[in-house]
C-alpha cells in the first residue's frame, strides 16, 4: 500500500472519530429525553388516575348517601352515615351468605337507625338485593332496591322509580301488621301484590319480615358492635 493510501485511511479514521463521538453524546441525549419523557408521563398518569379515582370514589359516596336519605331521612341524623358502619355477620334471616357492612345513624350519639343490606333470594328471576332501614323501635324506616332481575313492566315494579309499592314498608313493624300477615294478599296477608307478579313482592315482603326478625333479636348484639368500634375509633384518634 502506497504512503499516500495510508495517509488517507488515517486522515479518515480521525476525521470519523467526532463523528462517532457525536453520534454516542446524540445517543445518550436521546435516551435520557426518552428517559425523562417516560417519567413525566408516568407521573401524570398517576396523578390523572389518583384524581379520576377520587372523583369515582366521592360520587359513589354521594349515589350511596343518596340512596341512605332516602331510606331514612338525613334530618332524622347528624352523623356521617356513609362512613359509620358495622358488620353483620353471614346469616340466612338476611340472607346473607358472608359479612356484610352495614350502616349506622346516630343523633347526639344516640343510635336512630340501622340501614342493612338484605337479599330476597326468591325472586321470580333471581335473589333481589335490598337496603332496609330500621328504627331502634323496630319500626321500618325504608326500603329500597339496590340491584335485581326482574320482568320488566311487572316484577321491577319494586322499584321507586317504577312505583310506589316498595313506600309500603314505611311505618310497619312485626306488630303492625302482625307476623302472620307479613305476606301478600294473595298468601292472606296485609301486603299488596303487584299487578300480574306474586312471586316478586312475596320474596320481598318475605325478606323485609325476616331482616325484622333479626334486628329483634340481635339489637343488642348490634348496638353494642357500634359502641365498641366508636371506642376503639376514640382511642385511635387520640
Amino acid at each position: 500500500m502506497s504512503d499516500d493510501s495510508n495517509k488517507m485511511e488515517q486522515q479518515s479514521a480521525v476525521n470519523s472519530q467526532p463523528v462517532e463521538r457525536s453520534a454516542a453524546r446524540m445517543a445518550r441525549r436521546s435516551a435520557l429525553l426518552l428517559g425523562m419523557f417516560a417519567l413525566i408521563t408516568t407521573a401524570l398518569l398517576a396523578v390523572a388516575e389518583s384524581a379520576l379515582s377520587g372523583r369515582i370514589s366521592q360520587n359513589a359516596e354521594a349515589a350511596l348517601l343518596e340512596t341512605l336519605n332516602a331510606i331514612v331521612p338525613a334530618n332524622r341524623y347528624d352523623n356521617n352515615l356513609a362512613q359509620s358502619k358495622i358488620t353483620l355477620p353471614a346469616d340466612p334471616r338476611l340472607g346473607l351468605s358472608q359479612p356484610t357492612e352495614a350502616f349506622v345513624a346516630t343523633r347526639s350519639n344516640r343510635i336512630v337507625a340501622f340501614v342493612m343490606p338484605i337479599t330476597a333470594a326468591k325472586g321470580y328471576s333471581g335473589p333481589i338485593q335490598l337496603l332496609a332501614g330500621i328504627y331502634t323501635d323496630g319500626t321500618v324506616a325504608g326500603v329500597r332496591v339496590l340491584e335485581h332481575k326482574e320482568t320488566p313492566g311487572l316484577g321491577d315494579k319494586i322499584e321507586r322509580r317504577k312505583s310506589a309499592w316498595i313506600t309500603g314498608f314505611d311505618g310497619r313493624s312485626l306488630g303492625q301488621p302482625d307476623v302472620d300477615s307479613w305476606k301478600v294478599q294473595k298468601d292472606g296477608g296485609k301486603f299488596d301484590q303487584l299487578t300480574g307478579a306474586t312471586i316478586t313482592p312475596r320474596a320481598v315482603v318475605n325478606a323485609v319480615r325476616e331482616a325484622l326478625q333479626f334486628y329483634a333479636a340481635e339489637k343488642t348484639v348490634l348496638g353494642d358492635q357500634y359502641r365498641e368500634r366508636q371506642t376503639v375509633q376514640r382511642t385511635e384518634a387520640e
